[in-house]
């Protein structure tokens, strides 16, 4: 390409020069008739001298020490190349210049070669939580800032991966998530540090991705963020994610604490498969597998012994404080999803087992849960299990632009194992099951701003005065959710 321009340049400046010397041999007519032939051949002498270099003092019509055409070329040539090597020198500082981007995903800070990148992004959840029909022991109606999360993620080259995420909702600042991804291939990379364990599917969705407000009730027997180490991956095109870890282990429903307190390990895992992915059929959306843990406990108090709640966020069951975590714990879930369009389905099970003792008595007690839950865009956008709906008409004052509503429906049981009571539970306090349903209105008014509000209902098998049962719980949850 450079070459090509040379020519082209050296083309136009020999017609130039040969213009020049046609122009400078064109006499008028009156003129030739006085010139001799020698005459003649001095001018062309003297155009060549001019032509080749610094023409001689005393040619005629060439000024003592002016210079030459071949010079001035010469000079045109100089200056052209370094005009070439500015601009290639432009191209290599651009190539190296890192990328700054701004947009509604967040800041992220990426090198050239893409190698290196830094992401900064968000999530803010405001609630407003109304009981109905009397207020729940220990809750009251009121406002919250329920979660509040910088989030940090990136690459350090092709290798390693990183994400660190505080949480500065609620009475102290805490620590969410926080690993590092060894990234040897996108089908094994080995995972270190906090983060959610590979169980339950609800569990493994991000709280901003989710239909309602709180999560369903198998999500109580599923472990939340655990401490560990773990070799996870997508293989056959992505149709198929795996992930198996050990963990400190962590109760039913909860974060791991910052230590392993009984010296015991848990080991999880999941298989899912997505057959269609990728595939433009009826059946690209749908997902199904199977999540399970097993380690041991031993130890009480609630780093060892769970509590399950309602999704109003009411606790309902609890052991005796002098039950003892005591052998194996165990859980299993089968689970799955579907999208197809405006409509979603997500579906799960889950079985926790556990080993307890209180006194000189033991026992396992197995305890039981699961949710289904149906959503449709109304609008026509597209649902999805991994992202919030992204309006095709973000909401604008003034305008046609009114976002994206979602309708949302669930029901869920939580059953737990009649046997723990009287002795191992408190009928008078705790409940042995609970059965949930919430409808909703979601509005996203674009991809960064989302507006909820939940009417749930749980009802309730004992857990009051006598064993009687406990009135229904009645709630409207609302949220405004700003996430980036």
């Amino acid at each position: 390409m450079r070459s090509g321009t040379r020519q082209a340049k050296s083309k136009a400046r020999t017609a130039w020069i040969a213009g020049a010397m046609t122009c400078a041999l064109v006499v008028p007519a009156s003129a030739q008739e006085k010139l001799t032939v020698e005459q003649l051949q001095q001018r062309l002498e003297a155009l060549e001298r001019r032509v080749i270099g610094t023409p001689d003092e005393g040619d005629e019509g060439a000024p003592a020490g002016e210079p030459g055409l071949a010079d001035l070329d010469q000079r045109l040539r100089i200056l052209e190349r370094k005009l070439e090597l500015q601009q290639e020198e432009q191209v290599a500082k651009a190539k190296e210049a890192p990328v700054i981007a701004v947009n509604d995903k967040g800041a992220s800070f990426k090198s050239a070669n893409g190698d290196y990148e830094i992401k900064i992004r968000g999530l803010l959840q405001g609630d407003g939580r109304f009981f109905l029909d009397g207020v729940p022991s220990g809750n009251n109606d009121t406002f919250l800032l329920r979660t509040a999360r910088p989030i940090i993620e990136g690459s350090l080259g092709k290798l390693v991966g990183f994400r660190f995420t505080p949480e500065f909702a609620g009475d102290s600042a805490s620590i969410v998530d926080a690993y590092v991804d060894l990234r040897f291939d996108p089908a094994y990379t080995v995972r270190a540090g906090k983060f959610t364990s590979p169980v339950g599917l609800e569990r493994l969705q991000s709280s901003s991705a989710l239909a309602d407000v709180e999560r369903a009730l198998p999500s109580e027997l599923a472990p939340n963020r655990d401490i560990g180490i773990q070799l996870q991956g997508d293989v056959a095109e992505g149709r198929l994610g795996y992930a198996i870890g050990v963990f400190n282990g962590t109760v039913d429903g909860r974060d791991a604490v910052t230590a392993n307190p009984d010296n015991e390990f848990e080991y999880a895992g999941r298989v899912f498969f997505e057959p269609f992915k990728n595939s433009a059929n009826a059946w690209s959306g749908l997902g199904f597998g199977i999540g399970a843990s097993v380690g041991d406990k031993v130890g009480s108090g609630n780093n060892f012994l769970p509590r399950y709640r309602t999704p109003g966020q009411v606790q309902f069951f609890n052991y005796r404080a002098a039950v003892l975590a005591d052998g194996q714990q165990s859980r299993f879930s089968p689970q799955g999803y579907y999208y197809r369009n405006a409509f979603g389905l997500l579906a799960e099970y889950i079985v926790s087992r556990q080993e307890v003792r209180i006194g000189g008595v033991s026992d396992e007690f197995s305890h039981k849960a699961w949710q289904a839950t149906a959503s449709y865009v109304l609008t026509g956008e597209d649902a999805s299990y991994r992202g919030v709906v992204k309006p095709s008409n973000p909401f604008n004052p003034g305008k046609d632009g009114w976002g994206a509503f979602e309708l949302v429906g669930r029901y869920g049981v939580l059953e737990v194992d009649e046997d723990a009571f009287p002795l191992f539970a408190d009928p008078a306090v705790s409940s042995s099951e609970a059965s949930s349903w919430t409808v909703g209105l979601n509005w996203y008014l674009n991809s960064n701003l989302k507006l909820v509000i939940n009417y749930l209902q749980t009802s309730l098998e004992g857990g009051a005065a006598g064993g009687a049962d406990r009135e229904d719980e009645k709630a409207v949850f609302t949220r405004l959710q700003v996430a980036f």
